[in-house]
């Protein structure tokens, strides 16, 4: 009797010890607070001053999709006045300041220099209509298609693949993607890809219902072409990428091999008040009910991604 009493006195203290010890956990996990997205410099190089792009059209494009991605690009580095606010040119800036301006004065490496406004130039463009290296590409083979478009010493070469063409992955876990292709001469690559025939509601929402998560009304594209209106939306991502972190060492967030940064950071947001499903509050074209949040070159009107204030932890956007 005397050892039932024992062993029920030890149990009772054990479960007590072990009721204190969950609460404790409780509060010591409640004490760690969320940490803020931390998107920093890591002392590497980033482009800038000139900034030189050719693109590489990789499959069948119409005149009319290639204008309104060589007019996004011209539209970049359009003087300030050249369209009405809110602009491309803009939002480029924005990436200057929030971005290249802070790599010039912590003066390291890829930084030196930085200093002067970067400046995309459209330096060429060249079709492979035959699809030289077939119509299901590998990651590895982006770098030697880049090569094709020849970038100039710290510029970008800018892979489009048609509708037709799969890429390893596209779809299914990217919608573009960026990377070196001779970090000695200072050249990267973006690639990005038509989504309008494989997956439009994963790599052209807003204008696309969305593949998965809140069914929201598709919106209609500023350019009335959801494949390539979508494309500019992540080229524009991915050359944010390119410039900032050009060579895995400058700026992003979290792991160096699959980083968030400047405009993965903040992924579905175009406008203020943005949450998953909701694109945000952006600008309507009366004349044809197209959503947007930047004007560019030759009356052109695009969505573009918010970018990441590394200083404010909060998503920036134009509208």
């Amino acid at each position: 009797m005397a050892k039932q009493n024992l062993l029920i006195l030890l149990l009772m203290v054990l479960a007590t010890n072990m009721a204190a010890a969950s609460v404790t956990t409780r509060k010591l996990m409640f004490l760690v607070q969320p940490q803020p997205n931390q998107l920093t410099y890591h002392n590497g190089a980033v482009l800038h001053g000139d900034i030189p792009v050719s693109v590489l059209w990789y499959g069948r494009f119409t005149a009319a999709q290639k204008a309104i991605v060589s007019d996004f690009l011209v539209s970049l580095s359009a003087a300030p006045r050249a369209s009405p606010a809110p602009s491309v040119s803009q939002w480029w800036s924005s990436i200057h300041q929030l971005y290249i301006s802070k790599a010039a004065a912590a003066g390291k490496n890829g930084g030196q220099g930085a200093a002067k406004i970067a400046r995309v130039v459209l330096s060429g463009q060249v079709s492979d209509e035959a699809c030289s290296l077939g119509k299901s590409l590998k990651l590895s083979q982006l770098p030697a298609l880049a090569a094709r478009a020849r970038p100039a010493k710290g510029g970008i070469a800018l892979v489009l693949t048609s509708q037709d063409v799969a890429v390893e992955g596209f779809c299914m876990s990217r919608c573009g993607r960026h990377g070196p292709v001779d970090a000695k001469a200072g050249t990267a690559y973006v690639w990005a890809g038509n989504s309008a025939a494989q997956c439009p509601g994963q790599c052209a929402w807003p204008f696309h219902q969305p593949a998965y998560g809140p069914q929201t009304p598709p919106l209609a594209p500023p350019n009335g072409d959801v494949g390539m209106d979508g494309l500019v939306i992540n080229v524009a991502s991915m050359v944010a990428g390119a410039v900032t972190n050009p060579f895995g060492d400058g700026f992003y967030q979290g792991d160096r091999a699959a980083p968030l940064e400047a405009a993965t950071a903040c992924p579905g947001v175009y406008g203020k008040g943005a949450y998953p499903g909701y694109a945000g509050q952006l600008l309507v074209d009366t004349a044809t009910g197209a959503s947007y949040n930047a004007n560019g070159a030759h009356g052109r009107k695009y969505l573009l991604p918010a970018l990441f204030d590394p200083a404010t932890s909060a998503c920036s956007t134009l509208v």
